[in-house]
């Protein structure tokens, strides 16, 4: 029978929806066991909202002051550790998930499974390839731990359950590396939501034409309450920083409201946004490709559009 541990992704004592996402698939293996291990230095407040995800069975807790910061280096050791005895150890194909869980199948001596988007049964999976232009379906080895990267825009986020899992304190015995170290963190700092598990996204592309320009992007997604993103001509053309970017090369999200301005819609772009639920495009082309995936499409100058959409809003 399967038992998975799933990696609790987290900043600043919250935890990310990206770990619900993770239990999600998880849940679909239909497993004996669902736990979450959390790895800090101040473990409580993460493992206490950990415990409320539907479908968990325990939250395992590892509080060392070596964790204060998601190093994978660090955190691999400790997770190779904590997975012996489980079938499946599961982390959301994010940043984090993406340098950890390579770390982990290296150290458990298997091969990972990346972007799992669904469960075909307990080891086999379908998971995106060439750039998101064809799924394909993986098996992995039912005799050895199977470590997986969860393809978060694929999955819902489970809710919460009805009464919290209980919390364990777990001992690992283990050495960590003193080849890494944490240095510093420089990442953007604003006031809207984050780009990867915001319900609503406004994004401009190359056709807004400038870095001046994008203000009609940020004005727009401000009246809605939505985040920001861009396509890669965007970044490239420095209209926008590129962690602003989504596509096969950015973030790969799944919005309920996706609205790409300016945006023609190259494949790589398409990619990022194709779990996405109600598609808006804005663009003066009526050839633009994204228009061959949006549910609703307005063709015009996005200058003249963006204005009365804004004004019709009150």
């Amino acid at each position: 029978m399967s038992k998975i541990l799933v990696i609790a992704e987290h900043l600043h004592g919250k935890l990310n929806p990206a770990t619900a996402r993770a239990v999600s698939a998880a849940s679909a293996v239909k497993p004996e066991a669902i736990d979450v291990l959390v790895l800090a230095d101040q473990v409580d407040a993460v493992a206490a909202e950990a415990a409320k995800v539907d479908g968990v069975t325990r939250v395992l807790t590892v509080a060392r002051v070596e964790n204060a910061h998601p190093l994978a280096a660090v955190l691999a050791p400790q997770v190779a550790k904590a997975a012996q005895g489980y079938s499946h150890v599961f982390a959301p194909s994010t940043t984090f998930g993406k340098d950890l869980a390579p770390r982990v199948a290296a150290l458990l001596g298997v091969a990972q499974v990346s972007d799992v988007m669904s469960v075909e049964g307990a080891h086999t999976f379908k998971r995106p390839i060439y750039a998101g232009n064809a799924i394909v379906t993986v098996e992995a080895d039912a005799a050895h731990t199977v470590v997986a990267t969860i393809r978060t825009a694929s999955w819902s986020a489970a809710g919460n359950g009805s009464s919290p899992a209980p919390i364990e304190p777990l001992s690992i015995d283990v050495a960590l590396p003193s080849h890494t170290r944490f240095v510093g963190l420089q990442q953007g700092s604003s006031d809207r939501p984050d780009l990867q598990s915001a319900s609503k996204v406004v994004s401009g592309g190359r056709g807004v034409g400038s870095k001046e320009n994008f203000d009609i992007i940020y004005t727009f997604a401000d009246k809605i309450g939505a985040a920001v993103g861009a396509s890669r001509a965007a970044v490239d053309a420095g209209y926008c920083p590129n962690e602003m970017q989504v596509g096969q090369t950015g973030k790969i999200i799944a919005p309920e409201l996706y609205m790409a301005i300016g945006i023609s819609g190259a494949i790589q772009h398409l990619t990022g946004i194709k779990d996405a639920g109600t598609i808006v495009a804005i663009n003066k082309d009526a050839e633009a490709p994204i228009f061959e995936i949006a549910d609703i499409g307005l063709v015009g100058d996005l200058f003249k559009i963006l204005p009365e959409l804004e004004a019709s809003l009150g």
